[in-house]
């Protein structure tokens, strides 16, 4: 075989991404691809790829040194990512909630912390720092389904939360009434609003002397 046919033919390898790794969720999936050709040489990153749960290393024969190197750091890469922390977009997408879920239990502590993560936007100098959270937490939640239990519980507080503002409004209107009341009870007796019928006979028997 001429040797220029000889350099497209490609060099290959497979790993099949555990469940346990991206919890089912393709987003997650593809964000440990992102992490991994984050660990390559610039000029092996694409040549890493996934598909269906499959990452698959290709590379043409000419770059069997590359080839070798970028499969060692995948391969070495991939005996611990079962424990990579999980981002905001993965939880969401792992657990099916909205972002708006995720930073009231965030903040309430259902969904702890498991650190920071500050990452530089494509193409920007600005930076973001969030929190990732424990795959291991992150499986457990998703296996007991509490999901909907929290929903269940934050429905039940709005509605609490509803009624006392409610009450309040009514009391605060309440309040003010009784006030205004008061106010008018307690005007002058020569106020033409609550001068007596016949005051002035009254006046003249001189029974006020």
């Amino acid at each position: 075989m001429p040797k220029h046919q000889k350099n497209h033919v490609e060099l290959v390898k497979t790993w099949v991404l555990p469940p346990a790794a991206t919890l089912g969720s393709s987003i997650r999936a593809k964000g440990i691809l992102l992490e991994l050709r984050a660990r390559l040489p610039v000029a092996a990153k694409k040549s890493l790829d996934i598909e269906q749960g499959e990452l698959t290393l290709s590379m043409p024969a000419s770059a069997k040194a590359e080839f070798h190197a970028a499969a060692s750091v995948v391969a070495s890469a991939l005996e611990d990512i079962e424990s990579l922390p999980v981002i905001p977009r993965e939880i969401q997408d792992i657990l099916t909630i909205k972002a708006s879920e995720r930073h009231r239990w965030l903040a309430d502590g259902r969904l702890p912390s498991a650190g920071t993560r500050t990452v530089r936007l494509n193409g920007r100098a600005r930076r973001i720092t969030f929190h990732v959270f424990d795959p291991r937490f992150v499986e457990d939640l998703l296996d007991r389904g509490v999901v909907d239990e929290w929903r269940e519980a934050d429905a039940l507080a709005a509605a609490e939360n509803r009624r006392r503002a409610a009450y309040k409004a009514k009391l605060t209107r309440s309040l003010k009434k009784a006030g205004k009341a008061s106010k008018t009870t307690q005007q002058r007796p020569d106020d033409p609003a609550t001068k007596l019928r016949g005051w002035e006979e009254f006046d003249v028997d001189g029974l006020l002397r």
